[in-house]
């Protein structure tokens, strides 16, 4: 399967019975044992980043591109705190419902922008790109592709997060115990921190904090860089 499927087929599956699935892991209603883990996991890496962007003390001045956004997990709290947020998924229903949450918090669509893109196709210059939990869709030759691009468009600062490919964790994924559930579509790709390293220095960026997000079905390796 090439790198063209594996867009079609994650933009199928995130506009079919994956939106449902994700909607509600993304959500505050009732789900099953699993789905709250990798809900909570997912929110301890937002809430990671929301608190490394504050600790600066500059949010509210910054323009940052949330690159493959979801439902607003991240883009809806960092608006709130009055920072400009291009919010861009690959997912038309995915962008609708954090439209829709954007709009019952702001009463308005003005900030966050929402989009409908692919991260190949995002243009335009940004104090800092954040792209959280996307990797896992991209194999290894793609991903430096499309962590090249969006370093790209950061002026400033990139910010990551990624499945790690640890020999735990590839066991894991070999005996489908990794992500598990039946609305399952998509492949799962992990990759070595030491390579996402490389990737992001050869584009000019230094690693300036980092952390990592463990739960009982969800792994996340969070990064920072900054530029040179």
């Amino acid at each position: 399967m090439n790198a063209a499927d594996d867009k079609t087929i994650v933009r199928e599956y995130f506009n079919s019975t994956g939106f449902d699935r994700w909607r509600r892991i993304y959500g505050d209603g009732e789900v099953n044992k699993v789905q709250l883990d990798i809900r909570t996991g997912h929110q301890q890496t937002v809430d990671t980043v929301i608190g490394w962007l504050k600790e600066d003390g500059n949010l509210s001045q910054l323009s940052i591109c949330d690159a493959g956004c979801g439902v607003g997990s991240l883009s809806i709290p960092l608006a709130a705190e009055g920072a400009k947020v291009y919010a861009s998924d690959i997912s038309a229903k995915m962008v609708s419902e954090g439209q829709d949450r954007s709009v019952q918090i702001f009463s308005n669509t003005v900030n966050p922008v929402f989009t409908v893109q692919d991260l190949e196709s995002l243009t335009g210059n940004y104090h800092t790109v954040i792209c959280l939990d996307v990797l896992i869709h991209y194999p290894q030759d793609k991903a430096d592709e499309m962590i090249s691009h969006l370093c790209s468009l950061a002026d400033q600062r990139m910010i990551l997060s990624f499945a790690p490919k640890t020999c735990f964790l590839s066991i894991l994924k070999k005996i489908g115990s990794f992500f598990p559930g039946p609305s399952k579509a998509t492949r799962a790709y992990l990759h070595r921190e030491a390579d996402v390293i490389k990737i992001l220095a050869k584009n000019g960026f230094t690693v300036e904090r980092k952390a990592m997000t463990r739960t009982r079905f969800y792994f996340s390796r969070l990064i920072e860089a900054v530029k040179e």
